[in-house]
């Protein structure tokens, strides 16, 4: 009977432990399942955020250039070559050289109504456009046609890939020529080289024009079924090199190609009708995950006795970790979201920068004319006064400039305290024309309220203020009122922009600082979403009412110093 008892106990203890082996085995394979699946969730919401962030620099990369073709064809000095007075050739072949050194342009040039290129900023190279016919260009064709046309192709002299902007000069009956801008992306391309992800873009025929892999260029991308329009090879082999693409094959997207498949994020780019294309490897979170998972498994079954207090303490820890993990991440993708941010809005004022630049010039020039004449009839008093009037212009072109660098550069400074009346100035610095040639009226606080004092990095207060006021002036009609208030409410201060705009539209009051919402067509919905974001880094907010003319008032509020 002894015997027959232990017999049966340690059948029940094999059958026990045959169960708790299996459970453990149930319980692994769930816990892999639910590692995996959480992996890519994350996989895939990185994934998102990046892409949007490149698309964004992309975007800001192409607005940086949008401007310069249209400004070139409206100057007198290339109207006066297409008109046939060479001597202004050398003058522009500088200006152009110049222009391109200070926006990083590949090139610039200038081609008359039948193609022949009269000026270029590399006039002086051995690889020079000059006498260059690219009058069987799309982008020529196109601009001559329609006013403005942008196409990306192979250099027909320096055999390297670019963006060409160009823009007609003169009237669409009677067209004087083209000026065209090359841009390239070697740089832009460099940096995502240096990513783990995949990243490349593809025109409107999913043609690769941009890569972080060089080989995948002007290669075909996959398209949905139906989507693909027929080709002409003889226009592929001038614009790409190759009179019949090959299809891309993407890394890990192919059945059986790798044990995780690829995740692959689009994102449209504006406004060149490009999208990008994110390849993001879900495996290393993968891994990670499994093995986390599979280590506390095992931790849990061989500590069966401290599972609570083990599974809490690992638990907590985790929670520390990826939280810590994820402030960091979010920390540096708002910084690249603004900074994003306040590049496009440069670009999209640029032109008024350049306005408010040209006159203080042409005063300079003017005075310094006048002075050599008062000096040689020996009136130097006079030519004195001359000369200190060129200084205060030279010093105003310099609080332009500098305010512009200010405002693009990375903000890498710490928080001290700043005055409403420099933010003001400095936002009015960069938005002054756009303001005077709306003929708007711009009312302005108080110098007394001006001079309150924030806690705060000067830069991110007045990228809000900046994105405020480019709102106003968009949203009045010409010779409409803006009006900038500050008012004191206990230990916090409002700066508030008002404009007699049309006002928010009811469809968007509830969303309107949620990312990616606008109701502009060419706008991207970051403006006021980042906005908001860094009031509320300060401590403060932003808020939105409407006004009882019909306008908008954006309150930035902020506690005081």
């Amino acid at each position: 009977m002894a015997t027959g008892g232990r017999l049966g106990r340690w059948y029940l203890a094999g059958i026990a432990g045959l169960a708790v082996l299996l459970i453990g085995g149930l319980a692994m394979l769930a816990l892999d399942r639910a590692m995996r699946v959480s992996a890519l969730e994350e996989t895939r919401a990185a994934a998102t955020s990046q892409a949007a962030i490149l698309a964004a620099g992309l975007e800001s990369e192409l607005n940086k250039f949008t401007l310069v073709p249209s400004v070139l064809a409206a100057d007198p000095e290339v109207a006066a070559l297409l008109a046939g007075e060479r001597g202004q050739q050398a003058v522009l072949n500088r200006r152009l050289a110049a222009l391109a050194q200070q926006t990083n342009a590949a090139a610039i040039y200038l081609m008359d109504a039948k193609g022949m290129t009269l000026s270029a900023s590399n006039w002086d190279r051995p690889d020079s456009f000059i006498g260059s016919n690219y009058g069987f260009r799309d982008y020529f064709a196109g601009a001559l046609a329609n006013g403005t046309r942008s196409e990306f192709a192979l250099g027909t002299v320096s055999r390297r890939p670019g963006l060409y902007l160009a823009q007609r000069v003169g009237p669409a009956e009677r067209p004087l020529g083209v000026v065209a801008v090359k841009v390239e992306f070697d740089s832009l391309e460099a940096k995502w080289r240096d990513a783990e992800d995949g990243v490349f873009v593809t025109d409107a025929g999913g043609i690769v024009l941009l890569a972080s892999d060089p080989d995948w260029r002007f290669r075909a991308a996959p398209q949905a079924p139906g989507s693909a329009s027929p080709r002409d090879p003889a226009r592929d082999a001038v614009r790409y090199g190759v009179a019949e693409p090959r299809p891309l094959a993407l890394p890990g997207l192919g059945s059986g190609a790798s044990p995780v498949r690829m995740i692959e994020k689009i994102q449209p780019i504006a406004p060149v009708g490009w999208e990008l294309h994110l390849l993001a490897d879900p495996a290393p979170r993968v891994s990670v995950a499994l093995a986390n998972g599979r280590l506390a498994g095992v931790t849990a079954l061989a500590l069966l006795a401290l599972a609570a207090a083990g599974a809490w303490l690992w638990q907590r820890q985790r929670e520390a970790r990826a939280a810590a993990a994820t402030a960091a991440q979010t920390a540096t993708l708002r910084e690249q979201l603004q900074q994003a941010n306040r590049l496009a809005t440069l670009g999209q004022i640029t032109a008024g920068l350049g306005h408010e630049i040209r006159q203080p010039l042409a005063a300079m020039r003017v005075f310094a004319e006048n002075g050599e004449r008062l000096l040689d009839a020996a009136r130097t008093e006079e030519a004195g006064e001359n000369f200190a009037r060129i200084a205060a212009l030279a010093g105003r072109i310099g609080e332009i400039t500098e305010e512009q660098l200010n405002f693009s550069r990375r903000s890498a400074e710490e928080p001290r305290l700043v005055t409403l009346a420099e933010v003001i100035d400095g936002s009015l610095l960069l938005l002054r024309d756009q303001i005077r040639q709306k003929g708007l009226t711009l009312t302005l606080p108080a110098p007394e309220a001006a001079a309150a004092e924030v806690r705060a990095r000067h830069v991110q207060l007045e990228q809000v203020l900046v994105n405020l006021l480019q709102n106003a002036v968009q949203a009045c009609a010409p010779g409409g009122q803006i009006a900038l208030a500050i008012a004191a409410e206990g230990p916090a201060l409002h700066l508030s922009v008002t404009d007699t705009g049309p006002g928010v539209p009811e469809t968007l009051r509830d969303t309107l600082f949620q990312p990616f919402v606008t109701g502009k067509p060419e706008g991207i919905g970051l403006g006021l979403a980042i906005a908001r974001d860094i009031m509320r880094q300060l401590g403060g907010d932003l808020t939105c009412e409407d006004t009882s003319g019909g306008g908008a008032r954006f309150t930035m509020v902020m506690p005081a110093a």
